[in-house]
């Protein structure tokens, strides 16, 4: 096999061509993966930024309700040292002692605490206005009408 002048050009013309369009190939391949590449930073600048945004709105709103709440706790504070507040509180304390004491001690506790949480219901319906509202419509005809069968009922209830 005998390469001729003319044959070493041609493999030497082949190779070159080949090369040509691989370089060619190479180059729009390189171009593409470059666009690729900037939208890809794009989009990572454009989740920073959010990220970046979203971080910085949740510190300030961090930093709103720390002084919200510090506000709140120096206004609670101050409201609990108001004169009186002690001696309630000290009351709202004794209150809760003594009805547990009267739960528990046999006797006369058990009906003074009925008679105490029927008086505390009244005096809340009496707060809420609905029974004061029926008291001043309905009160000449119930009170004439039920109190002599109260005295009554109470006069039978002793003999």
């Amino acid at each position: 096999m005998e390469l001729s002048y003319l044959g070493i050009l041609l493999i030497i013309a082949s190779f070159a061509v080949g090369w040509f369009i691989s370089y060619i190939k190479s180059r729009f391949e390189v171009r593409k993966y470059k666009k690729e590449l900037k939208e890809f930073q794009e989009h990572l600048n454009r989740q920073m930024k959010i990220t970046g945004e979203g971080s910085k709105n949740l510190e300030l709103d961090l930093e709103k309700l720390k002084k919200e709440n510090e506000n709140l706790r120096i206004s609670v504070k101050t409201l609990g040292q108001k004169p009186g507040r002690a001696e309630v509180r000290l009351l709202n304390i004794y209150d809760g002692a003594l009805r547990k004491m009267m739960l528990n001690a046999p006797g006369f506790s058990g009906a003074w605490e009925a008679s105490l949480q029927e008086a505390e219901r009244e005096y809340e319906e009496n707060e809420k206005g609905f029974k004061s509202i029926i008291k001043k419509v309905f009160s000449p005809s119930l009170a004439h009408n039920t109190e002599p069968k109260k005295i009554e009922q109470q006069k039978e209830g002793f003999n």
